[in-house]
């Protein structure tokens, strides 16, 4: 089931039959901060973490009326995803994606959203989808009865904190890391 996003775009919740797709977008996301590393790992954590607990919504371009249909124009959904995509709906790939977790927060121990990744492909960026798609989530969020909704960004990720500083997020806490170097 899809409904529109924005206009020109739908989005549809993800299903389990999703994880090689979202694993995908994960590591695109981490390969546009980091483009020399190795994400590998990040199957790992769509293992351990994707479930029917922690949605998946993807967004996709909506077919203009008296467009070819997608087997016409020669897009093979069984290799995007191992979920067959409806071809009435739908004209290409998801363009976009946001997974959403679940945390506690520590000082007042309620549950809440915790987005766990939001990707828009670089050619679709700066026409509202990430906005559209956070907007989205909040609302999911407060029908759900959250009462916040928390994410973890790069310090280096200058659009993403544009983005979220323009929605109203602020920082609660700093994350340190400190590297370490093996003893011999």
């Amino acid at each position: 089931m899809s409904e529109q996003l924005l206009p020109g775009y739908l989005i549809r919740r993800g299903s389990s039959l999703d994880r090689s797709l979202l694993l995908k977008f994960m590591q695109r996301t981490y390969q546009d901060l980091f483009p020399d590393g190795d994400f590998s790992h990040l199957e790992q954590t769509v293992k351990q973490y994707f479930s029917s607990d922690t949605p998946l919504w993807w967004v996709e371009e909506e077919r203009q009326q008296g467009s070819r249909g997608a087997e016409e124009q020669g897009t093979n959904y069984e290799s995007l995803s191992s979920a067959p995509l409806p071809l009435r709906s739908f004209a290409s790939s998801p363009i976009a994606c946001v997974w959403v977790g679940n945390a506690i927060d520590q000082v007042q121990g309620n549950r809440h959203a915790h987005i766990f990744v939001l990707y828009v492909a670089p050619e679709y960026r700066r026409q509202g989808i990430g906005t559209a798609l956070m907007q989205y989530v909040e609302n999911w969020a407060i029908q759900r009865g959250d009462r916040q909704i928390g994410l973890q960004v790069f310090q280096s990720n200058k659009p993403a904190l544009n983005l979220y500083d323009r929605l109203g997020y602020q920082t609660q806490s700093l994350w340190m890391v400190k590297f370490l170097n093996a003893q011999k």
